[in-house]
């Protein structure tokens, strides 16, 4: 039976750049992925568009990497934004937009994935497709890789890029982790990242009113743990739109049983400011009900809601009190919601937690446990937040362990 130098599990991000940079280097590279087709989730990221990475420094790729930034500082330096960039430019045309997100100029998420596709071609991959792995061990420092369609194959090294857990319809179900525990490794508490909250409070009648230019921000037992502005939304059950989702992946290793979320309508406003405009604006208003005069402040579906909320009477502005003035202050600085949690790893954009860094070498990602072992991509326990950065940690982590694979 013939071993490879590398049978890599998953096909995704960091499993193909993998297997193109092995190849590349003379390896002989088999690529197993239990979907009919490799890169199943790229098809969904960037909404279809596949935001492939952020045209920025790699210090900013760094501090927006929550979770395992200093792992990942050697990888990115090794393997750049802009070596993604180059190497996939001679494939498919390019372009950056807001924020520095790349994204291809044919804004179609498959052309990612073709070219990915004929990277691996003109490497000399060999990839299995509709090949679900059933178990790996290791006999004689010969990996064995069992296949639930009965097949067996055996390489000297084998690669872990399964991804996590969200989105399980592309296939990442959290096979990557029982193997890795089966040899040995810790793995940190799965949690969602890059997810809307669930709030306690009955939201559905705001349901889909979006926010723009306001400040959330989320504080347990009085203190702020992390705070956005920016654009959200209310959801059925909570909150979600960019910031929401920043926010997520901030305090998603914390206990939120007594976490508060807070919304600024005027951020730019100071407690002070805002009493001195309701006192000139009062006299201009003053026969108007509070309703009326509150849609200059707010978007006018939240205003019952609102009002509902804090117990106002919808009375003449001119009848209004000291007290009442101050409870619409509190409500436009302060806007209070209670986090119930964060909604469903499948809702998740990407997954917090993973296989341990700890046991794992960040100059080449092998096992520290388990020699010519390897992890790449988000089966590791290192996140980041959209805009490009998740991609790029996979390219970065999957290229250096193609590279630094050893050859037979």
């Amino acid at each position: 039976m013939r071993i490879y130098d590398l049978i890599i599990i998953g096909a995704g991000a960091s499993g193909s750049m993998a297997a193109v940079q092995a190849a590349r280097r003379g390896a002989s590279v088999l690529l197993l992925e239990k979907n009919e087709k490799i890169g199943k989730k790229i098809y969904i990221t960037g909404k279809g568009r596949c935001n492939l990475t952020n045209n920025s420094d790699i210090e900013t790729h760094l501090t927006n990497t929550i979770n395992g930034s200093r792992f990942m500082n050697g990888a990115i330096r090794r393997f750049t934004p802009q070596h993604t960039i180059d190497m996939f430019e001679s494939y498919v045309p390019l372009k950056t937009e807001h924020g520095n997100r790349v994204f291809p100029v044919s804004d179609k998420s498959s052309d990612v994935i073709n070219a990915l596709m004929s990277m691996l071609n003109n490497a000399g991959v060999e990839i299995v497709l509709n090949t679900q792995v059933k178990d790996i061990f290791k006999e004689n420092d010969i990996f064995k890789i069992l296949c639930i369609n009965g097949t067996t194959y055996q390489s000297y090294s084998v690669l872990i890029a399964t991804g996590g857990k969200s989105y399980s319809s592309t296939g990442s179900s959290g096979d990557g982790y029982i193997w890795a525990k089966k040899f040995g490794h810790n793995i940190i508490e799965i949690k969602p990242a890059l997810v809307p909250i669930v709030v306690k409070e009955n939201v559905k009648d705001i349901e889909g009113l979006s926010l723009k230019f306001v400040e959330a921000s989320v504080e347990i037992n009085g203190k702020v743990v992390a705070k956005e502005f920016g654009e959200m939304l209310f959801t059925n059950n909570g909150v979600s739109g960019p910031i929401i989702l920043t926010i997520s992946s901030k305090i998603n290793r914390q206990d939120l049983s007594r976490a508060k979320l807070y919304i600024d309508f005027k951020p730019k406003l100071s407690v002070e400011t805002l009493d001195a405009k309701f006192l000139r604006e009062f006299k201009v208003f003053a026969k108007k009900n509070l309703s009326t005069y509150l849609k200059t402040l707010l978007p006018s579906s939240l205003v019952p809601y609102f009002i509902q909320k804090y117990a106002l009477q919808d009375k003449k502005v001119s009848d209004l009190s000291k007290n009442d003035r101050n409870i619409l202050i509190n409500g436009l600085k302060k806007f209070d919601l209670s986090l119930n949690l964060l909604d469903n790893i499948e809702k998740a954009i990407i997954t917090s937690g993973g296989v341990d860094l700890k046991e794992v070498s960040p100059k080449n990602f092998e096992s520290k446990l388990v020699s010519n072992l390897y992890f790449a991509g988000e089966v590791l326990d290192i996140d980041a937040l959209t805009g490009g950065f998740n991609l790029q940690i996979a390219f970065s982590s999957g290229f250096v362990v193609g590279d630094s694979v050893r050859l037979k």
